[in-house]
């Protein structure tokens, strides 16, 4: 299967990305008691969770723009439907079509927000739901280069209220293991980020701070798994938790119906 390794795209198989992987398939384990009927994913990335959502799924598409990896997962789950496509729009696919989307850490990077969720509302049937993921700006202990924008509870739920009749906004945070990793890891990011004085990191252009963030955050992460190699070997999905006050979560879960 084609690979994407960075510390954007998070893998199973590094052991230093260990705590955010667990962390991202959190919402897919969270997102199983809504699965049901046809099922859309909007920015599958490697696949992560489609063997979850394909088990409660009567039928499972997903979508992506990075092609390869969207061959390789047509392979490897030949009961899918995987499509290549750069989103917004969805247009390839028709309205009314699904009972479940599910979207996890893909709204961050949408230029287009609103059409986003506007074209997720457009594809879903009457009373289905959308689980919607991204990170809780709040929370986040740098600029990341590689997205648009970020979020606070409020902003997310004021945007989907515009579309979506009824809205639900949960978030995903940890026990007191991920939050020992968080604070090691904020202490660690502070060490370089106390040197920017002039906040360079929110005033150069994105496509500046790339490689240098792909190059300091991987090493961050290797660092972090040499200092405690057990904690970051045994995080997993069950030491993040899904709360109802998302204020101070690491992620916001907006769960939305049509």
């Amino acid at each position: 299967m084609a690979k994407v390794f960075t510390t954007e795209i998070t893998s199973e198989q590094i052991t230093s990305d260990n705590p955010i992987h667990q962390r991202l398939f959190k919402a897919y384990v969270a997102a199983k008691g809504y699965i049901q009927g046809d099922v859309l994913e909007v920015g599958c990335g490697e696949g992560r969770g489609v063997g979850v959502l394909m088990a409660s799924a009567k039928s499972f598409t997903a979508v992506d723009k990075i092609k390869p990896v969207i061959e390789s997962l047509q392979q490897k789950y030949p009961g899918g439907r995987f499509i290549s496509m750069n989103i917004p729009p969805l247009t390839p696919l028709a309205d009314n079509a699904y009972d479940v989307v599910a979207s996890f850490q893909v709204i961050e990077h949408i230029d287009n927000d609103k059409l986003f969720l506007q074209e997720i509302h457009r594809v879903l049937r009457p009373g289905g739901v959308a689980l919607i993921t991204t990170p809780n700006r709040k929370m986040s202990l740098s600029r990341n280069p590689w997205h648009v924008r970020e979020y606070l509870a409020t902003e997310l739920e004021a945007l989907a209220r515009k579309i979506f009749p009824h809205v639900e906004m949960k978030g995903i945070t940890g026990n007191e293991k991920v939050m020992a990793y968080y604070a090691e890891n904020k202490r660690s990011v502070e060490r370089f980020t106390r040197w920017d004085f002039l906040k360079l990191q929110y005033r150069l252009p994105a496509s500046l701070l790339r490689i240098p963030y792909e190059i300091l955050n991987r090493w961050n992460r290797n660092k972090l798994q040499s200092a405690d190699n057990q904690l970051v070997r045994n995080i997993s999905h069950e030491d993040y938790i899904v709360v109802d006050d998302a204020s101070d979560a690491l992620d916001l879960f907006l769960v939305v119906r049509k």
